[in-house]
């Protein structure tokens, strides 16, 4: 295989089981820093290319969040809105068992996309380590995602790179597309440090409220009605979300919902990302011409995988959250320094991180500048 660059890749397995079906591939792109970190996403339609792709992502997202961690990312090739709880299982046992070799010294799973702490502790049964893999149930000594952590980091962000500008959050209006575990989290954190989150998205479409959507009631709503629309407010289309006059605005859902169709109407002056790609680089960096400050991804919403090193360390909640304080806050200040000049947030970050990755593969010895 074509090697992509200096950093990677190191390794790509794709896998077959034939008592089970199970298709699926791994790919770790560099462990300089430490063993390769990424989820396992189940799809039907996942290809290497795509993991490929992750792997390298998480590598540059580990290093930006200054961990011990590679970067890594694995797939398996099925429909799980198809499979029986019972075949479910089968297959992801025999992926953890098919990967064996590399876990976790190589590799170290975690939950992604139809991947729960239930399958976490299948493949920590299964290879008989609790190393195996991060985001297992509290029950297995796991630090599972639920407990917000992503969530609070993306505030926690917003609130850092706002405090650098010589701002406060407070008083701060607040939009959220999407109102999963990232969403809920940051609107918990955004309103205790006094932003006022006046709209929230779901699949259903956007809740508007001038006043202030409380979490609390929004929560409520939420829970009984399955639904942010059904709660008190002005009901909008879901894309109406991005247009709105606020503060700061919070993709926390879908990748690519602020695109060159719509980047001329977003009047936020700051807006974290919640979920993985939700603007392409091109886009961001018409945003960034006009003085919006973009918190990449990888930096935002790195709390998730921060609270996976720590499960690693065998901490408890209340030290995880004290760590993910500690490295969102230094990063983001770091990433803001080094933006100062032309306001581009993702290029300053890609740069710290490849200059740390390549650090750790110049003192390995695996690199001769």
């Amino acid at each position: 295989m074509k090697k992509e660059d200096e950093f990677g890749f190191e390794r790509v397995f794709e896998v077959y089981d034939q008592k089970t079906g199970m298709q699926g591939v791994c790919v770790v792109h560099n462990t300089a820093r430490g063993p390769g970190k990424g989820g396992i996403r189940m799809e039907p339609d996942v290809t290497t290319e795509e993991v490929m792709g992750l792997a390298r992502a998480m590598t540059w997202k580990n290093a930006m969040a200054d961990l011990p961690f590679g970067g890594a990312k694995s797939g398996i090739r099925a429909d799980a809105k198809n499979l029986t709880p019972e075949k479910k299982e089968a297959i992801v046992r025999a992926f953890a068992r098919k990967i064996s070799e590399i876990v976790p010294k190589h590799y170290i799973a975690g939950p992604d996309m139809n991947m729960t702490e239930k399958e976490m502790a299948y493949i920590s049964d299964e290879l008989q380590t609790p190393l195996a893999c991060t985001g297992k149930p509290s029950s297995m000594g796991g630090l599972p995602h639920e407990l917000g952590s992503t969530g609070y980091g993306v505030a926690l962000c917003t609130k850092t790179a706002i405090e650098f500008k010589g701002q406060s959050l407070n008083g701060k209006t607040v939009a959220i597309e999407g109102y999963g575990n990232v969403g809920t989290f940051a609107h918990k954190f955004f309103e205790e440090w006094g932003a006022k989150i006046v709209a929230v998205s779901d699949s259903k479409g956007t809740i508007y409220n001038k006043a202030g959507l409380k979490y609390d009631d929004l929560m409520k709503t939420k829970n009984e009605k399955k639904t942010v629309t059904a709660h008190k407010g002005d009901k909008l289309d879901a894309k109406a979300l991005f247009e709105l006059d606020v503060d700061i605005l919070m993709p926390g859902a879908r990748p690519n919902v602020i695109t060159n169709d719509n980047v001329a109407k977003v009047k936020a002056k700051y807006i974290p990302q919640g979920a993985n790609l939700p603007i392409p680089h091109d886009v961001e960096k018409i945003l960034m011409k006009k003085g919006v400050v973009v918190l990449p991804d990888f930096v935002a919403n790195a709390g998730g995988v921060i609270s996976s090193y720590c499960e690693t360390q065998g901490w408890n909640e209340k030290t995880m959250f004290e760590v993910v304080t500690d490295k969102i806050t230094r990063n983001t200040k770091v990433m803001m320094e080094r933006a100062q000049k032309d306001n581009d947030t993702r290029a300053a970050a890609m740069a710290i991180a490849k200059e740390r990755v390549m650090e750790a593969m110049v003192m390995r010895g695996w690199y001769r500048k």
